[in-house]
């Protein structure tokens, strides 16, 4: 008999729905993503390629149907296989790091981020966003989990090791914004494990010494961050020319905006319309309340990862979400805090908003396991 109840409860834990309000807010955040990047590249659409919706399809293309393809697949694959495979996946996300360096990888605005397969193309940098994750909570979740929390040997350098290396690779390609995405997600993953909180105070010095020097010694990056210092007395021509735009694009836009598709700044004075500045379109067309509403829904979506996350029936499963939600939560943070000046200029892409075919399957690969997980929480 009791082998009986604990077969329905078994079966009634598999067939439990997914989590709704999780699901709503990320098909907001899509939708949204897609209307603001239709009106984001039609100017530049039409005017480079004779289409104004050209980006609008490729984004659905390589990015919505491919990643919602992907979203299926791990919404229905049995994630914990993940654990068993986190150790290959993270090893061949390395290989594919170190191939961006090599023929097959192709470098665009200075930056070697892409590898070129003849029939695909794509960013290793996206990728290790999920393979990082998975293989840390897989790591931190194991059998010698409490070690590794707590072992300098076992647990803090091998941490120290894994993402200085990933960390290195990422910054020569340079991927400045990823590093820091991808390390504080790191750090979270790493302190809701349990560990002790010297080892964190220590991880965070180590990489504010280190991402400093990479700084000091890379003049772009230092330019930044002076221009950022400088305030008022930036060169609004030079150096201080895309943030100064940015902040003229979201004040237009006073508190209801101009209105869906007719921002102005878009067309001619504002760099990056559809990937590192889309934020300061939706604060010119909506608004103060429409950028409101915007963080909003994120800030939903990351409050409720959480929320589920404490009610994870086993610390892997925790673990995950907890990580791909800081992921999602950081970036957007880094975004919109970059473009509105609260920060210095990082070039980080709005979650699914931003134009880029391969963050949004990665993206929506990691919507797919964090729904997966929803489901089968009790």
């Amino acid at each position: 008999m009791a082998t009986i109840v604990r077969r329905i409860g078994s079966i009634r834990r598999r067939k439990s729905p997914p989590d709704y309000l999780l699901g709503v807010s990320l098909a907001v955040i899509l939708i949204f993503g897609l209307l603001l990047l239709s009106s984001a590249s039609s100017d530049l659409g039409k005017r480079i390629y004779s289409d104004t919706y050209y980006f609008v399809k490729l984004q659905l293309l390589k990015g919505i149907i491919f990643g919602g393809a992907l979203f299926f697949v791990f919404y229905f694959f049995p994630f914990r296989y993940l654990k068993k495979w986190s150790a290959f996946l993270l090893v061949l996300n390395i290989i594919l790091l170190i191939l961006v360096f090599s023929p097959i990888g192709q470098a665009e605005k200075g930056a070697a981020r892409w590898l070129n397969l003849g029939f695909l193309s794509f960013q290793p940098s996206e990728l290790v966003k999920f393979t990082f994750i998975i293989y840390l909570a897989s790591w931190l979740s194991g059998k010698s989990a409490s070690r590794r929390t707590s072992n300098l040997k076992e647990g803090f350098l091998p941490f120290l090791l894994f993402s200085g290396l990933i960390s290195f690779l990422l910054l020569l390609q340079p991927a400045t914004s990823i590093v820091v995405i991808i390390m504080a997600a790191a750090l979270i993953i790493y302190f809701s494990s349990g560990a002790k909180l010297s080892y964190l105070a220590g991880i965070i010095l180590l990489g504010f010494i280190c991402l400093s020097v990479f700084i000091a010694v890379t003049p772009y990056r230092l330019e930044r961050i002076k221009t950022y210092f400088a305030g008022e007395s930036a060169d609004k021509q030079g150096s201080a020319f895309h943030i100064n735009q940015a902040l003229i694009t979201i004040g237009s836009g006073g508190i209801f905006g101009v209105g869906y598709g007719r921002s102005l700044n878009k067309i001619k004075n504002l760099p990056e319309p559809i990937n590192d500045s889309i934020f300061a379109i939706a604060a010119e067309e909506f608004g103060f309340v429409g950028s409101c509403a915007l963080i909003f829904i994120f800030y939903l979506f990351v409050l409720r990862s959480f929320m589920l996350a404490k009610k994870c029936n086993d610390e892997f499963s925790k673990l995950v979400i907890i990580g791909f939600a800081s992921i999602i939560g950081i970036q957007a943070f880094l975004h919109i805090g970059s473009i509105s000046g609260l920060l210095p200029l990082t070039g980080a892409s709005l979650p699914f908003v931003s134009y880029g075919g391969t963050a949004m399957a990665i993206l929506l690969s990691m919507a797919g396991v964090m729904m997966n997980i929803s489901k089968n929480i009790s």
